[in-house]
């Protein structure tokens, strides 16, 4: 079974490349972030020609997450993250595919910092570790997939110190991930690759892409209950090269 994370940046902009992925990667499950687009303006036919039910919370300019699953129908179990119940913003759904619980995360990306927004990343990070507690408890198999806006150490950066002020790599951000993953999550890509580095977004700007100077900043963290399936874990960076593309490429496991 491959499970999948992608950013997509702008589904119906982007539509092509994401089917064109969808075709060659052949993913049983994808979550994805930053539709940008509004319920109304999700493109499920599309997506269901190309042979994948969805589940999806958009939110039109910003946001915006799904989950797509090959020859299947998701069944949504929750549309955003409890803890706050005035916050509409489209950044959490979760839903059962085939036994396993898969979420698509769009964490706050906390800049400017310190500041408001950075607040509300810490404590969006907070009610995210607090649901997951419960899916702990319960022991049950899940996938916590998406863009975690957080590079949790030093070999999920290219060496640079321009980022250094930036949300994505201070130490209340990778501390708050650090603390989440010590719950007894198994983040799948490092476990697999411990010393490589290996990103997942490349910026638009400063010819980061050609450059390959990236960041690891989307994630699957497999529960107690799932980890001894993992198989193995990668990201295929040649998308992030496509004319057109997302500036994220997916990342993926394969369970047993």
């Amino acid at each position: 079974m491959k499970i999948a994370t992608f950013n997509i940046n702008n589904i119906n902009r982007r539509l092509p490349n994401l089917l064109a992925w969808l075709r060659a990667a052949k993913p049983d499950v994808v979550a994805l972030q930053e539709l940008k687009a509004s319920d109304g303006e999700f493109p499920a036919a599309a997506i269901e020609k190309a042979g994948y039910g969805a589940v999806w919370h958009g939110q039109g300019t910003w946001n915006g997450v799904a989950i797509l699953a090959r020859k299947a129908e998701p069944i949504l179990t929750r549309d955003r993250l409890p803890g706050r119940p005035g916050d509409h913003e489209a950044r959490y759904i979760e839903a059962a595919v085939r036994g396993i619980i898969v979420t698509s995360i769009y964490l706050p990306n906390g800049n400017p910092q310190p500041g408001p927004k950075f607040d509300a990343k810490l404590d969006w990070f907070a009610r995210l570790k607090r649901h997951a507690k419960t899916f702990i408890k319960q022991d049950l198999p899940v996938v916590l997939a998406g863009d975690y806006n957080v590079a949790p150490t030093e070999i999920d950066i290219y060496p640079t110190r321009s980022w250094d002020k930036d949300a994505l790599i201070q130490p209340k951000s990778r501390a708050a991930y650090a603390s989440l993953v010590e719950q007894g999550w198994c983040d799948a890509i490092r476990a697999l690759h411990p010393d490589k580095r290996i990103y997942t977004f490349w910026d638009y700007k400063r010819n980061r892409w050609p450059r390959d100077a990236g960041l690891r900043l989307d994630h699957l963290l497999l529960s107690p209950a799932i980890a001894p399936r993992l198989a193995k874990a990668g990201v295929d960076r040649r998308v992030r090269g496509e004319d057109g593309a997302s500036d994220h490429a997916p990342a993926w496991v394969v369970l047993r």
